[in-house]
């Protein structure tokens, strides 16, 4: 099952990084104002992953294998889907290297103090993006344990409390142009850190119960904090990048993010998870409960 996925993941990844080159090259195609025009037709793919978290949330689909049959139709749907988008031909060069056919003549960007610091903070936010993506439901299902808790409608319908994450980024995404016209790109940028701290913190303090109001909070500051730098950034990468290594510099991006970041996230935070609880039946037990003998009694 891991290589499966695996080979599923090297296959899905890159398409997200492509998708915005085409769309950027279509639009430019048609003559159109990138931050005006690209993200109106962004903010569909947002409300598309609404329509899948709470698919598979009512449906009971979270748990269980029945999620990815789902998600393998829809590609397919898309695939088919694809074939009518308008053509985007790859950029030609006569004296074109290897370097540039693998997709690497992007990496000239380090060069470039702006360019390599943008480029390292990205891979820190996707880091960062793996805490609540990987294990947020798990933290949210963990109340499970507590009785307080355990009807709750953040255990009960965790996957639905995490899609107002994406509700406001449907928000944040229509409001990216007015921002980047009133405050800049670098300034919106900062705001997204600055969101982050909010993000994490509130995400931390917030429970099921009477805290559920700083987690709902979370879910709202999240689609600016993501949406400040994922999608600002990509217009950054492509407004400072030459159109002969476009294509690469926003799979540059991408990788930053999704690949290196998510690789140093994915580890560090599995560790602190590792650290601070242990699984059981497929779930997660704060080891502050399993001392205090709580999770023992709940036990049948």
């Amino acid at each position: 099952m891991y290589w499966a996925m695996l080979l599923n993941l090297l296959v899905y990844m890159p398409t997200l990084s492509l998708a915005n080159t085409v769309s950027y090259n279509a639009l430019e195609q048609y003559n159109c104002d990138l931050i005006k025009d690209f993200p109106p037709i962004r903010v569909w793919g947002t409300i598309g992953f609404i329509c899948a978290m709470w698919a598979v949330d009512l449906t009971g689909f979270k748990n269980s294998s029945a999620q990815l049959y789902v998600g393998g139709a829809s590609a397919l749907l898309l695939g088919l889907y694809a074939f009518t988008l308008p053509a985007c031909p790859p950029t030609r060069s006569e004296n074109k290297s290897m370097l540039s056919s693998f997709g690497l003549d992007a990496l000239v960007l380090f060069k470039k103090k702006k360019m390599a610091i943008f480029f390292f903070f990205s891979m820190l936010l996707g880091a960062a993006l793996q805490i609540t993506n990987t294990y947020g439901d798990l933290f949210l299902g963990s109340f499970a344990s507590i009785p307080e808790f355990a009807d709750s409608f953040g255990v009960k319908h965790s996957v639905i409390l995490l899609s107002i994450s994406q509700m406001s980024e449907t928000l944040f995404i229509l409001a990216i142009p007015f921002f980047l016209r009133h405050f800049g790109i670098k300034q919106v940028m900062l705001i997204s850190m600055f969101a982050w701290v909010f993000r994490f913190g509130l995400f931390g303090l917030g429970d099921p119960g009477s805290g559920l109001w700083m987690l709902i909070l979370s879910m709202i500051v999240y689609g600016m904090a993501f949406d400040f730098f994922n999608i600002s950034g990509s217009l950054f990468v492509e407004q400072e990048t030459s159109s002969s290594i476009r294509a690469s510099a926003q799979g540059l991006f991408f990788m930053m993010t999704n690949g290196l970041g998510a690789i140093i996230g994915g580890y560090a935070s599995g560790a602190i998870v590792d650290t601070f609880s242990v699984y059981s039946d497929g779930k997660l037990i704060s080891r502050e409960c399993l001392k205090s003998g709580l999770f023992l009694r709940l036990m049948p």
